[in-house]
């Protein structure tokens, strides 16, 4: 009897390979430990050791660091390849090859090439799970950069350090960027426990680039650099920010190291959080070239060269509409002083969206005094805290009077944008509170970007 021909099932498009791998253990569940990334990448030949690591971990800055750390690099003629977590918008996001995040087409080549391996690891069922999103998304960065090749790895942790899946290299370059109390029921509840976990990206001989910390996690973080002999470099005694003004479109800011100052460095970045991190940037590129000046042409060509989409980034004007990441209080408290001094918007609305887990009466107890109305919101996320209950506690907060409720993002951002037109030319609007509100305004107010 002849047989039914075979049906190959269809081949699926970009949006349907995102939403297969968005199915997998989510990033918010951490798996702790790296056993399973280490038996993937050992599948695939260690594409991992392909090109020398600088490696980031910290509470907030991370990212806007790996910008600038990534842009000095290729400023210097260097190949780079950035992993970064999370996206606003596509996954595609996280993964960058000389400052560009790569195309769909080569995502998902990526995955099909990783389909087999993955199912291996999957069947054996390695301390009890399949690979997590996390797991191959880290491994699908680095075989993309292997594939290119890059001369240098610029990686972000996902979550903590020593543990995380990123943390399967030994990286030449460990950067911990200013540590705050944020993923407390994971990390930890107080600074030094939080420092422990991030510390444990910092490798034998490898240079450690210290932001200034909190007592409670620098001594943690010197500790851990004098137990496995890591050169421990302190912002504050073995390099600083000397100085920053206010300039068109940023700052320009003057820095220092054992080498000597840098001056006139435009950074096209608005406040003092970012300029604090320019300068742990640039202390962990001279790390990365053993301490060796830096140019200070190719410095300054890098830091005018940044771009970091969604921190205080000015989507529109008339009104004034700046998009931002910030979702703890410390990076709340960075943005409304920065907001503060690059724009000074009378009144500031707001349209604001956060994650149920989130410290949320610590940043609406910081919002109340710089906002005069905020648009409760909420997010398409799973984890996402519904905008009638975040507008209650607004309420509680900043009084009635000065909240508004709508569920749907783009009507919250079409009545903020209404009520900042109806309060005059000062206004402006800030749309902040999490990484996925970031996105979907992004989306909404610049889909060319």
């Amino acid at each position: 009897m002849p047989q039914e021909p075979r049906t190959v099932p269809a081949r699926l498009d970009h949006a349907g390979l995102v939403a297969e791998l968005e199915r997998r253990w989510p990033e918010r569940q951490v798996a702790k430990g790296t056993a399973r990334i280490e038996a993937l990448l050992d599948l695939l030949g260690h594409p991992q050791r392909s090109a020398p690591m600088i490696h980031l971990t910290g509470t907030n800055g991370k990212g806007s660091t790996a910008i600038m750390i990534d842009a000095l690099l290729r400023a210097e003629g260097l190949r780079t390849g950035r992993f970064s977590s999370p996206h606003l918008v596509d996954p595609v996001e996280r993964v960058a090859v000389d400052g560009r995040p790569i195309d769909p087409e080569t995502f998902d080549r990526a995955w099909d090439e990783l389909r087999g391996p993955v199912e291996l690891i999957d069947a054996a069922r390695i301390d009890g799970s399949r690979l997590t999103y996390f797991e191959i998304m880290t491994a699908l960065a680095h075989l993309v950069f292997a594939d290119a090749p890059v001369d240098v790895l610029v990686v972000e942790v996902g979550l903590g350090g020593r543990w995380d899946a990123t943390n399967v290299a030994d990286a030449a370059v460990a950067v911990v960027t200013p540590i705050a109390l944020d993923h407390t029921d994971l990390l930890g509840d107080d600074l030094a426990q939080i420092a422990a976990e991030k510390a444990g990206l910092i490798k034998p001989g490898s240079y450690a680039v210290l932001a200034r910390q909190p007592p409670q996690a620098a001594a943690v973080l010197e500790r851990r650099c004098a137990e496995v002999g890591a050169q421990a470099l302190r912002q504050g005694v073995d390099f600083d920010l000397l100085d920053r003004r206010l300039a068109v479109g940023g700052q320009v800011i003057r820095w220092t190291s054992a080498n000597g100052p840098i001056d006139d460095l435009k950074l096209p970045l608005h406040g003092a959080a970012m300029a604090q991190n320019a300068a742990v940037a640039l202390a962990a590129v001279e790390a990365f070239h053993g301490l060796r000046g830096l140019d200070a042409a190719v410095a300054q060509a890098g830091l005018a060269a940044v771009e970091a989409p969604a921190r205080t980034e000015v989507v529109r004007h008339g009104p004034t509409v700046v998009i931002d990441t910030c979702h703890n209080p410390a990076a709340v408290q960075a943005t409304l002083a920065t907001i503060a001094e690059a724009f000074d918007f009378a009144p500031l609305i707001a349209v604001w969206a956060t994650m149920a887990d989130k410290d949320v009466e610590t940043v609406l107890s910081l919002l109340e005094a710089d906002l005069a109305i905020l648009v409760a919101t909420q997010t398409d996320a799973e984890r996402a805290l519904p905008a009638e209950r975040l507008g209650q506690l607004a309420q509680a907060v900043l009084g009635p009077d000065r909240v508004l409720v709508r569920p749907q993002v783009a009507d919250a951002i079409e009545l903020a944008v209404e009520l900042a037109d109806q309060a005059g030319p000062t206004a402006g609007l800030l749309v902040a509170g999490s990484v996925r509100l970031a996105g979907q305004a992004r989306q909404l107010l610049a889909p060319e970007r």
